[in-house]
């Protein structure tokens, strides 16, 4: 049957359409299905032997096999004769045919192609029998796309499994830690670190080769700490790779930081602000002039919250220019300076340099140092709003911590708007999301009432058997008023701070962990160990 297909012709004028509006006239002009959707009718595994880029360039991927049918789904609707050599290759009589647009495609197609852990074994069994020596080193040359390369030297292929594994996963961290007789290779996911991979210890020194040529570090040396950075792609996503390496006694261990480029900005409602937080944060970021403080340890999310503050208010009409360390997210319109130490370019220095620019918002990275403490209050004194952060445990913290500085009391209550304290909760996942009784115990010494219902997260191939997928923020907004500023003046501590401000409606990290709690998003242990109640 193959054979007897018939090339039809399609009167259709798509000057003025969309691809999917196209595909759906030709597909009943056809008489064929269309489906937007086709990764989750995807039911086939097998890659037949066929590089990913004859896929990719023919835009068509095997959904399922029924008796002796193949159903592939194609997005040129003239171009069949590949389905039909596809379904005999397969051992069937013919394809069947589905229209689906070519974003959907190559996205099945990745991830048909998508390595796995049994690939990653795989690899493995390779380098077990792969000589290293001069031609190790000839083969370590730059790629285009992790996900095309699938006939390079069996190292180049291990380094880059782990890097899409890690984006599969969802992974903001990879970690390749060698030990005495192994390599441990964790991945960050929602905070929490999972162990992926455990390899044998001979390939240590040729991981570590292979990483250090991608980010441009010296590979002779082994005593020193390196940082670098990667810029790769995978299944046409462009990521951004942190890399340091530092020396440990059993060899040189890395810590991979993952920044998808494609993963769009956040808004302020969606990072978990609640209404009511919403529109004083707003209120705050479309201010003149004066500081806003986001605190919190690493990974809490402060500099997701202060770009989706920058993108919220930016418009043509703004001068907004930022320092950071590293830009996370280029931002249409915003100039954006990268810090770098090597040419002496610090925050302060940066932070100088930006009032000469005549600048309406400035956002520091991150407050360090007296000098740089001093010239962000400056700035905020001098008619320019300014966006910062801090390494503090809660709202009140901030105040103390400028001060513990250096910065005089007088100046931080002048120029300090409000401080915002966040931390990330893992959120419970949707698929096997089921309700479950508290512990009693845990509910006395909460005070929370025993008929409140919980969540928690089964566990199940979506989330990994972990309960949760994704996370959400909880918020502590501590606004500086007059008490406030009279408490600062007189060297309040931080503990006097905090209660004042709770006293005035303030909620703290907990209690508005508590709120996403009763709604069902996390649950009570999540929130009590990010918290540290």
């Amino acid at each position: 049957m193959m054979g007897d297909r018939v090339r039809h012709q399609i009167f259709f004028r798509d000057d003025d359409v969309g691809e999917e509006e196209r595909l759906s006239a030709y597909a009943q002009q056809l008489g064929i299905p269309f489906k937007k959707h086709i990764q989750k009718d995807m039911k086939w595994n097998e890659t037949l032997n066929i590089p990913i880029q004859y896929f990719k360039r023919m835009g068509m991927i095997p959904l399922c096999q029924t008796d002796s049918i193949l159903t592939v789904a194609i997005n040129d609707p003239s171009n069949f004769q590949p389905a039909d050599e596809l379904a005999r290759m397969a051992g069937c009589k013919f394809a069947e045919l589905v229209l689906s647009p070519l974003e959907e495609i190559t996205s099945a197609i990745n991830m048909l192609f998508d390595q796995s852990s049994d690939v990653a074994e795989k690899v493995v069994q390779d380098l077990g029998e792969y000589q290293s020596g001069g031609q190790f080193f000839s083969e370590l040359e730059e790629i285009e796309d992790l996900m095309d390369v699938t006939h390079e030297a069996p190292i180049i292929r291990l380094v880059n499994i782990i890097m899409t594994q890690a984006l599969r996963r969802r992974a903001s961290d990879i970690h390749i830690e060698p030990y005495e007789k192994e390599i441990k290779v964790r991945f960050r996911i929602d905070g929490i670190l999972y162990e992926v991979f455990t390899l044998p210890k001979r390939f240590h020194p040729h991981i570590v080769s292979r990483i250090k040529i991608m980010s441009s570090l010296d590979i002779a040396e082994k005593r020193v700490p390196q940082d670098g950075r990667i810029k790769i792609k995978v299944a046409n996503r462009a990521v951004d790779i942190r890399v340091s390496i530092i020396p440990m006694s059993f060899g040189e261990r890395i810590v991979l930081r993952l920044l998808d480029k494609g993963v769009s900005l956040l808004g302020l409602g969606e990072m978990g602000l609640s209404g009511e937080k919403v529109e004083i944060f707003e209120r705050l970021i479309n201010k003149n002039s004066g500081i806003l403080l986001v605190t919190g340890p690493t990974g809490s999310g402060k500099s997701t919250t202060l770009y989706a503050a920058i993108n919220r208010i930016n418009s043509v009409e703004k001068n907004i220019i930022t320092i950071e360390d590293p830009i996370e997210y280029e931002l249409r319109q915003v100039g954006q300076i990268q810090v770098n130490p090597k040419t002496e370019l610090t925050f302060a220095r940066g932070l100088r340099s930006i009032l000469r620019h005549d600048p309406d918002v400035i956002m520091v990275g991150e407050i360090r140092d007296l000098e740089t403490a001093e010239i962000a209050i400056q700035a905020s004194l001098t008619g320019h709003l300014v966006f910062s952060t801090l390494h503090t445990n809660d709202a009140a913290g901030a105040l103390t911590r400028l001060v513990e500085m250096g910065v005089e009391p007088f100046l931080i209550a002048s120029s300090l708007l409000a401080s915002v304290a966040q931390r990330l909760v893992r959120q419970i996942c949707l698929f096997c999301k089921e309700p479950f009784e508290q512990d009693e115990s845990t509910l006395n010494k909460l005070c929370l009432p025993k008929e409140q219902v919980f969540y928690r997260g089964k566990g199940c191939p979506e989330c990994m058997d972990t309960g949760y997928s994704g996370r959400t923020g909880i918020f502590e907004l501590l606004m500086i008023d007059n008490e406030i500023r009279n408490l600062v003046k007189t060297g309040a501590d931080s503990v006097t701070i905090k209660e004042a401000g709770i006293q005035k409606g303030m909620t703290t990290l907990f209690e508005d962990g508590l709120v996403k709690v009763k709604a069902g998003i996390t649950t009570l242990n999540e929130v009590l160990r990010v918290s540290q109640e």
